[in-house]
């Protein structure tokens, strides 16, 4: 019995049961295994190695060895043979996880920001090819790094292929995506689904004049949904996926997963068939490739956050990205208090020992301030108030901000709005560098770095974006390019300053001081046992809403970390944290029982045996 056979008849029951659920259609069940075979006949001997050494180690992206890097590759290098070429700098920089932003085939201009595919099986010409994808993935191997993707699962752009089919009039493709030929049942839906962008994209059809027909577009108006109630679909996507994890992609990261599945009088977002789907494709990739996991954007509320991890024994994504706590760390820094961020820590702690997110600052994207109203409430802070208070501070415009960023996706009717801007300008760096003040820098580069220390010491792993770890500031150009301009998004989405890098060596540069304090935090991570697999981890009362603290625990061994949010010195006591325990920051002696930490300060502190 070869390793598919084995993995397949482990799985075959269940993955039989959900295809025909869902579809009925033992044909195209059949046509799915015969392509799952193939591919996994056609994958390469170092990607089996991957797989069986991946088998035995399920929980390797668990490691605390474990850093990631997200970036375009067109901004970091040019091309993927450039991104090949700074391999180097990236593992210099201790990085051992590398997500790539989309680089499959997409349209010019209109392609926001390579999430309208043209072609799922190509590489996009202006970054390469996929021999170039498949000898970069194999070069980082040998480095001890992995390589992320985007996979677009939920829709195509309308210049793919079999959008162009159906424009054509061909049924089979026309099928492909969910159309109406009349607009009744679209209004009707448009009654319970939100917009995605309101502002600049509001309603969730448009009408398709070469078809005649009303086209589901969630997105953008040249982002055609796809409907996965037709078996074709999901075999071909999920055959995409396998091509690209036959290229060497370690992690696919899926996009948009709670919107698969869509419903009359529903609002479209996390409906039981999305979940079948995603764990048909756990499936899947564990018969074929399983050195290779599910990243999932989900970004929801974290109560919908944790059916996207499964259970324990019928598992869906891997990963899942924790884009709440992003927010809620932002607003407590903005505000000095982290009632908030602790309950939100309270909450994801509290779910199954599987789920595992990716801790991150900052990202490809906008901050949007989705925090738990309820319990705002409750402490006496008005959702609304907050929320402009929050995006207007770090756009600069609030009395004594030290942030500088931009406001996206501004909704006049809610009042809602998000941010933009990199994690130095945000942090303060950028505004007290305009200044000339150095106080006011040094302050900046406290509150970045220990931002960052929080994200490195929390559940799950890190993942830096690109330029954070030199301090990168925003880009201000974009407001002078037409196909750019009337997205904020592009303040963060700037070619990364290679001149800026090469300061990272300079004594006393802002540069080399976010850089070594990064990298201090990276090698604590990987040496200390209580970052490793199956280390608990809960916060911990400190007797003041400016203090987090975080405790690790692994075996005998026991780590505080505390963190202070507020701009002036803060005293803090924990109860039951008396002994003797060594700060791995400072290396000096510290007390966790209680204590005063200076502003943005922050420890991480070693329980002595």
């Amino acid at each position: 019995m070869s390793e598919f056979e084995r993995r397949l008849a482990a799985r075959q029951d269940e993955l039989d049961w959900l295809y025909m659920e869902l579809y009925g259609r033992r044909d195209r069940l059949n046509e799915l295994k015969e392509r799952m075979a193939g591919f996994h006949r056609a994958r390469s001997q170092a990607l089996r190695r991957l797989d069986e050494q991946r088998e035995a180690a399920p929980d390797w992206f668990r490691a605390g060895r474990m850093v990631g890097m997200t970036m375009y590759p067109g901004l970091f290098a040019g091309n993927l043979k450039g991104v090949e070429e700074r391999l180097g700098y990236l593992q210099e920089q201790g990085i051992t996880y590398l997500h790539l932003m989309p680089l499959l085939k997409m349209p010019h201009p209109d392609n926001d920001g390579g999430y309208a595919v043209e072609d799922f099986d190509q590489v996009d010409p202006t970054l390469g090819s996929n021999e170039d994808l498949s000898h970069l993935a194999a070069a980082m191997r040998r480095r001890g790094m992995s390589l992320c993707l985007d996979f677009v699962i939920n829709h195509t752009a309308d210049t793919h292929a079999w959008a162009k089919r159906a424009k054509a009039g061909e049924q089979e493709y026309i099928d492909r995506y969910i159309c109406f030929d009349t607009p009744d049942i679209p209004r009707e839906m448009e009654k319970t689904i939100p917009d995605v962008f309101p502002a600049t994209a509001p309603g969730s059809f448009i009408f398709v004049p070469e078809m005649g027909k009303y086209v589901c577009s969630s997105f953008h108006p040249y982002q055609w949904d796809l409907n996965y109630r037709n078996p074709a679909v999901f075999n071909d996507m999920v055959g995409s996926m396998l091509r690209l994890a036959n290229l060497g992609v370690e992690v696919l990261r899926i996009d948009a997963v709670p919107y698969l599945w869509k419903e009359m009088g529903t609002t479209c977002r996390n409906l039981p068939q999305v979940h079948t789907i995603m764990r048909m494709i756990r499936l899947v990739v564990e018969c074929v490739c399983p050195g290779v996991i599910l990243k999932g954007e989900v970004v929801m509320a974290p109560r919908e956050l944790a059916p996207y991890f499964g259970t324990a024994d019928k598992p869906e994504c891997h990963l899942l990205y924790n884009a709440s706590t992003m927010a809620t760390q932002w607003s407590a820094l903005a505000s000095g208090d982290v009632r908030q961020l602790k309950k939100q820590l309270d909450d994801l702690h509290s779910l199954p020992a599987h789920c595992c997110f990716v801790n991150y600052l900052r990202c490809h994207d906008d901050i949007g301030w989705g925090l738990n109203e309820e319990y705002g409430r409750t402490i006496g802070m008005d959702p609304l108030a907050h929320k402009k208070y929050l995006y207007q501070f770090f756009e600069g415009s609030f009395p004594g901000s030290f942030a500088r960023g931009e406001r996206y996706n501004y909704d006049p009717a809610t009042q809602d709005a998000r941010t933009c801007g990199t994690t130095a300008s945000l942090c303060g760096i950028e505004k007290g560098l305009c200044e000339g003040d150095e106080g006011q820098v040094a302050l900046g580069v406290r509150r970045d770095l220990m931002m960052h220390a929080a994200v490195m010491c929390m559940a799950g792993f890190p993942m830096l974006s690109s330029g954070d770890e030199i301090g990168q500031l925003n880009g201000y150009g974009y407001h002078d390019d037409p196909a750019l301009r009337e997205d904020s998004r592009n303040l963060h989405r700037t070619p990364f300053d290679w001149d800026k890098a090469a300061l990272r060596t300079r004594e006393g540069s802002v540069q080399r001081r976010i850089w070594d304090g990064l990298r201090r935090l990276e090698q604590l991570r990987s040496a200390q046992p209580c970052f490793a697999p199956g280390a608990w981890v809960t916060t911990w009362d400190t007797h003041s809403s400016r203090v987090l603290a975080l405790v690790r625990r692994a075996g005998e061994e026991r780590l505080v970390c505390l963190f202070n949010f507020a701009g002036a010195p803060e005293p803090y006591a924990l109860d039951g944290m008396e002994g003797a325990f060594t700060d791995l920051i400072s290396g000096e002696a510290a007390s966790c029982s209680a204590g005063t930490l200076e502003p943005y300060q922050y420890r991480v502190c070693l329980a002595s045996r």
